[in-house]
């Protein structure tokens, strides 16, 4: 056995302790989102929630694993993304906007425990207790389709036929499934795995067909637009980015080394956002100069044009009889009034299956016996 499988195997869920890690990850990443979203009203300064969401973040981490050196932080900052925005809108103070009422908030965050990622993303409409029409329409379909993958991920399921669930799910309700968007398999430090579930499939984005197998551990995120599904680049500041982990260079500036010195030490391998650095007028020049050597990869700022943009994103656990959710919040399905409804009745019965693991125990053995 090689060196890579031997640390993949002492870093996969079975080694006792990294569930664990996941979990109470995940469990920051649900109390700090709900904080968020609290926040979320008309006339909310965005900037300000978000930062006080990564406030949060930091402050939940501290009671956890102190008397161990373990690393923990924001694996993925807090961004607030409204109705044509797909995602990653963490804008800086200087360049800040406002919710108004009416408008379909997308709130994402993540957060790392020596390593173990967990992210979650949910979606509210700013200021509405009941929703209708094409806003309750793509939050559902969201909704379901994350329900759906939820339910139906698990050894030797593959990711291409996760995908159609979507595919299926955002047709009943009129929506289409977004471009560009891949749910990944997570591991220590990496947000970004190699094995992946495509969000929508087409002639020109496509994926090679992959097992889902035991001990996989996957952010699954699902982006639903009542658009056509495309995506261009907005001309909004690009504030989130990764340091690009193949890349060295000795950059000519002070402040492009102070810059980058300062992601080594604080975010060596998960994203952060340009807010978190004091002077923002120097993380603006270092970046450009960081972007220039490809120090970083940028996430940036795609919309989905005259649409409105859901995304619901939860991480689980694949385990050999269950699968665990480790991150992300329910939605309250009977305060939004749908004109559509789903059509296969056996994709009604597979979002009411009980999601215990007892109830998860049991089916999978029904099955094995059937088998």
């Amino acid at each position: 056995m090689d060196q890579q499988t031997e640390q993949d195997k002492l870093e996969s869920i079975a080694t006792p302790g990294v569930l664990d890690k996941y979990q109470n990850a995940g469990k920051i990443v649900n109390v700090v989102l709900e904080k968020v979203i609290a926040k979320i009203q008309p006339d909310a300064d965005i900037a300000s929630i978000c930062a006080f969401g990564d406030q949060e973040i930091n402050g939940e981490l501290q009671k956890v694993y102190n008397k161990k050196n373990i690393e923990k932080g924001l694996a993925f900052p807090t961004t607030i993304s409204a109705n044509q925005i797909c995602g990653h809108y963490s804008p800086l103070k200087s360049e800040n906007s406002n919710l108004a009422k009416g408008d379909v908030a997308k709130i994402q965050l993540g957060v790392h425990i020596d390593g173990f990622i967990a992210i979650a993303a949910h979606t509210v409409v700013v200021g509405e207790d009941q929703v209708e029409g094409q806003k309750a329409d793509v939050i559902l379909a969201a909704y379901q389709s994350v329900q759906a993958l939820y339910r139906s991920i698990k050894p030797g399921t593959t990711n291409t036929a996760l995908t159609k669930l979507i595919q299926q799910i955002a047709d009943d309700h009129k929506c289409t499934p977004l471009e560009g968007v891949l749910s990944h398999e997570v591991k220590r430090h990496f947000i970004d795995g190699n094995k992946v579930i495509i969000n929508r499939e087409t002639q020109e984005q496509r994926v090679d067909e992959e097992e889902i197998q035991v001990n996989d551990v996957f952010v699954l995120d699902v982006y639903i637009t009542t658009g056509d599904g495309k995506t261009k680049e907005s001309d909004l500041r690009t504030t989130v980015y990764k340091r690009a982990l193949d890349r060295q260079y000795q950059l000519k500036t002070k402040h492009g080394r102070a810059f980058m010195q300062e992601v080594y030490e604080k975010y060596p391998s998960l994203c952060f956002s340009l807010r978190a650095f004091e002077d923002e007028i120097t993380a603006k020049l270092a970046v450009q100069e960081c972007a220039k050597h490809e120090l970083l990869n940028p996430y940036p700022i795609l919309i989905s044009p005259n649409s409105i943009v859901a995304q619901f994103t939860i991480t689980v656990a694949v385990l050999a009889n269950s699968t665990i959710q480790i991150s992300g919040l329910k939605l309250d399905e009977t305060k939004f009034k749908s004109a559509h409804d789903l059509n296969d009745p056996a994709l009604k019965e597979l979002l009411k299956l009980p999601m215990d693991k007892d109830s998860q125990k049991k089916r999978h053995q029904e099955q094995k016996q059937k088998a």
